[in-house]
């Protein structure tokens, strides 16, 4: 009878086993295998609240386990060093399978401040089984904690449910023996993994990563990176398949989005590049580094400055004379390959071809059609067509990169500013546009931009040498001046650049941005500090936020004043959308389908003028020049819908 009761309590107990392994009830994790960087690592696990483990590592250091088998994480705890529970503030929790912890991915950060004396404990929502977990301190902390515990179940997992910071993609980098990254020069090996898509999507890749940047590399305790990807990728659905991609820092831009911003206003102006960005959140080597903007590198390249590349081989024409990319750069002398222009001085670095491929003939031939360009502009008959400028500078690029200078108050849009030539053409055009972190009213040297009648890039602006000359050159060109005022009249009646068009887009980024600005500030408190070039401080992320929204409502204001701008009858026609047409562009064609009723058709070109007016009942191709163009639609009610148009 014994022997069956202890039959049957055994049965009883194997089947409760099961049944919690079936639930995946989380057990608390054995702590035998402690691993970490620090002194006295066991008191973490030791159940005692008032001892604690720590190190004389200011930063980068951690504590975990060694598992011995894959687990799925569903539950830590933690407690802070008493008095110091400011030390756990942005800690990270992280699992792997290599012991390095080469391959790790976050599955907690601590985003409130913890409670002192009592364990805090968090329920986890990562479906991947790590052998290797840890808890990363802050920066500053020393890895002080007072008590550390894990829990979870037995199992491979998967990569189905991941864990993000915020709404934000999670990008984490890990480098070899999690070395420092300290130079803009050397790169270091690492891992890559992007979490993103609601944690429902994993992008991993071996990288090399450096420092890049001037002043931001130098001085911004938030650095800013350059990557270089193993494999060619699109990451996070961006149009570029590249291995090359920047971390942007934006530590002196408390808005987040300065750049952002202005990428905006060059898709509206449709320059032919504009360079595609995301804001993410990062860590690195599994310390939290705070909201970035991931970034296309600017090369050349396909979806990128898409022009013909060249090898060593090309010494003579036709094939010397492209592409090329250059950058009008304050920076330039610190450069390998670069020159300074004989009629301004000012200085130009040669960004393609690269300084480890470009030959002494590709460099004479360039340097020699930039004199030319500026022999043209600076000559006595410089607004010649044929023997001008015009020879030599694209003015659609130009007209766009100017009005975004200035609309954005871009204190360095001639301190930096790219430009390109194709093969076979004579054209520099200018762009992409780059590097805004000082725009929007965010300048204490030009502040506040609204006041002055002057364009901000006339007196106050940067200037690499004397490139500030070369644009009042061009300016003083009535007929380019007239363009300026044509396109931008263009795009206000479009209601492209309308006012709440553009701070809708200031309003969509500080929704995007809220979850992860408030992690950000707390990393870098810096909100009541004057950083870099700030004028002033606003005390908050949203009074930032309005700074740049009353900045935006102003200048569209000067603008307009500044450029004479009244509002066309297109404009005042722009109602409200009367049908469901449908317009589709092809080669030198708009087509017009699902017409309900008999419409007036107007099409207008960026001068204002309409090349085609007609009325129409029936679908209809409408044959026309490559260009980008406004169409009108009008019903006989006279409510119209206002499409643009570009035809390749």
């Amino acid at each position: 009878m014994k022997k069956s009761s202890n039959a049957l309590l055994f049965v009883i107990v194997f089947i409760n086993y099961l049944t919690l392994q079936a639930q995946n009830i989380p057990e608390r994790l054995s702590s035998e295998n402690i691993i970490g960087i620090g002194n006295n690592l066991h008191y973490a696990f030791d159940g005692k609240l008032e001892t604690v483990s720590g190190t004389n590592q200011n930063s980068g250091a951690w504590v975990g386990l060694d598992l011995g088998e894959k687990y799925v994480i569903e539950k830590i705890a933690y407690c802070p060093q008493r008095f110091n529970a400011s030390k756990l503030h942005l800690g990270v929790f992280e699992g792997a399978n290599s012991p390095d912890f080469c391959d790790a991915v976050p599955f907690f950060i601590i985003k409130d401040l913890p409670k002192e004396n009592i364990l805090t404990e968090q329920v986890v929502d990562c479906s991947k089984g790590f052998r290797y977990v840890r808890y990363v301190g802050p920066s500053g902390s020393y890895c002080n904690i007072g008590e550390l515990e894990f829990y979870g179940y037995q199992g491979e997992g998967n990569d189905s449910r991941l864990y993000q910071l915020t709404n934000l993609p999670t990008i984490t980098i890990h480098t070899v023996d999690a070395a420092d990254i300290v130079s803009k020069d050397k790169y270091l090996k690492g891992i890559v993994s992007i979490i993103s898509e609601n944690g429902t999507h994993l992008f991993t890749d071996s990288l090399e990563i450096k420092g890049r940047g001037n002043v931001s590399w130098e001085l911004f305790p938030k650095k800013p990176y350059r990557i270089k990807l193993y494999n060619k990728a699109s990451l996070l659905n961006m149009p570029a398949k590249e291995k090359n991609w920047t971390l942007i820092s934006n530590y002196g831009d408390k808005t987040l989005m300065r750049n952002l911003l202005a990428f905006d206003l060059s898709e509206r102006l449709d320059m032919a590049y504009t360079p595609a960005g995301r804001a993410v959140d990062v860590i690195l080597n599994g310390e939290y580094k705070g909201t970035y903007q991931l970034c296309d590198q600017i090369e050349v390249g396909k979806k990128r400055i898409d022009i013909e590349k060249m090898v060593p081989e090309d010494v003579s024409l036709p094939n010397l004379s492209g592409g090329y990319l250059l950058e009008i750069d304050g920076y330039a002398d610190k450069e390998i390959s670069w020159f300074r222009s004989s009629r301004t001085y000012t200085p130009v670095t040669i960004k393609y071809p690269k300084d480890d491929e470009i030959v002494p003939e590709q460099k004479t031939y360039i340097t020699s059609y930039f004199n030319s360009m500026e022999s043209a502009l600076f000559s006595s008959d410089y607004k010649d067509e044929t023997n001008g400028y015009s020879k030599y500078i694209d003015k659609e690029s130009f007209v766009r990169h100017f009005l975004i200078g200035e609309l954005s108050g871009n204190t360095d849009t001639y301190w930096s500013t790219y430009l390109y030539k194709k093969r076979n053409e004579d054209l520099f055009r200018f762009g992409p546009v780059w590097d805004f972190d000082i725009a929007y009213e965010n300048d204490y040297r030009t502040y506040s931009i609204n006041n002055n009648s002057d364009w901000i890039y006339s007196s106050r602006g940067s200037s690499a040498g004397e490139a500030r000359s070369i644009v009042n050159r061009l300016l003083s060109d009535s007929v380019l001046y007239e363009k300026i005022r044509s396109v931008y009249a263009s795009y206000r009646d479009w209601g492209i650049l309308s006012e709440s068009a553009l701070l809708n887009v200031v309003d969509d980024y500080a929704t995007e941005l809220e979850q992860s600005q408030k992690l950000n500030f707390i990393r870098w408190d810096i909100l009541n500090t004057r950083v870099h070039m700030n004028p002033t401080t606003y005390g908050s992320y949203a009074a930032e936020v309005k700074n740049v929204k009353e900045y935006i409502k102003k200048r569209l204001i000067w603008m307009d004043k500044k450029l004479d701008y009244t509002p066309s009858v297109v404009a005042s026609n722009n109602k409200k959308r009367n049908s469901e047409i449908f317009v589709r562009t092809d080669i030198n064609s708009i087509q017009i389908n699902n017409l309900s009723q008999p419409q007036h058709i107007d099409i207008i070109d960026l001068l204002g003028r309409t090349v085609v007016s007609k009325a129409v009942s029936e679908n209809i191709v409408i044959n026309i020049e490559k260009g980008i163009y406004l169409l009108l639609v009008t019903n006989s009610s006279g409510v119209s819908e206002v499409v643009k148009c570009v035809v390749p």
